[in-house]
């Protein structure tokens, strides 16, 4: 069970004041422990890239982060930027105020715009930030991201008011069918945790915690 769940694993490092030794300490982890990916910004894409070079983990960044609110060329130039930097996977967040807003042409035209420029190049993650939506926005935001054509819908960004839940992965794999990966995120804080997701219908998990996961530890880390 260790090995599988390590195996969908994006051990992340996101916060601001991050230094340059713990990416390292990361990356090594993350050849020690066989995750899937490491997930920075894009600051560290470059450096991260340079250290898990000849390993099968990949480099994942996110776009828009963590609010989401800037432009679609703005997010497809950043995705254009990471990916030549050595990122492999993006995890971008859709414009929120837009969905809310019912501008659910300017939500689709934002994830297209990442879609177009990782295509053949990077994996596509959708943040949608489930805690700021209600259900029905929920499934919108899935339905666009099928639409325009993303790998991946992620629940949130570990930034905002609260995490993944049970309730939100089975939702989002319910509305995006079975071809579409669904990535928990924001409190994945243990084994339990991640194999509750997994049921759920989770095909990747987003943790800060995935050492202390795979070691059947709890951590207290929020994302």
């Amino acid at each position: 069970m260790t090995t599988n769940i390590a195996s969908m694993i994006d051990h992340t490092l996101l916060k601001p004041e991050s230094t340059k030794e713990q990416v390292e300490v990361l990356c090594q982890e993350a050849k020690e422990f066989k995750f899937a990916s490491v997930c920075v910004n894009p600051t560290w894409v470059n450096y991260s890239s340079e250290l898990l070079k000849g390993t099968e983990v990949k480099v994942c960044t996110v776009i828009g982060f963590p609010l989401g609110a800037s432009t679609p060329e703005t997010k497809a130039f950043e995705t254009k930027d990471a990916i030549e930097k050595g990122a492999t996977e993006v995890d971008m967040v859709i414009n929120i105020g837009a969905l809310k807003s019912g501008d659910y042409e300017l939500v689709k035209r934002d994830i297209e715009a990442v879609v177009a420029a990782s295509k053949g190049k990077a994996l596509s993650k959708v943040i949608i930030e489930t805690c700021l939506l209600t259900d029905e926005e929920k499934v919108k935001a899935c339905e666009l991201s099928v639409e325009a054509g993303a790998d991946y819908v992620k629940t949130s960004t570990g930034f905002s008011t609260g995490g993944a839940t049970v309730e939100d992965i089975a939702l989002m794999r319910k509305t995006v069918g079975p071809d579409i990966g669904v990535k928990a995120s924001g409190g994945v804080r243990s084994a339990e945790d991640a194999q509750a997701m997994i049921e759920a219908g989770a095909t990747r998990l987003g943790a800060s915690s995935g050492v202390k996961i795979v070691q059947g530890l709890t951590s207290d880390s929020d994302y």
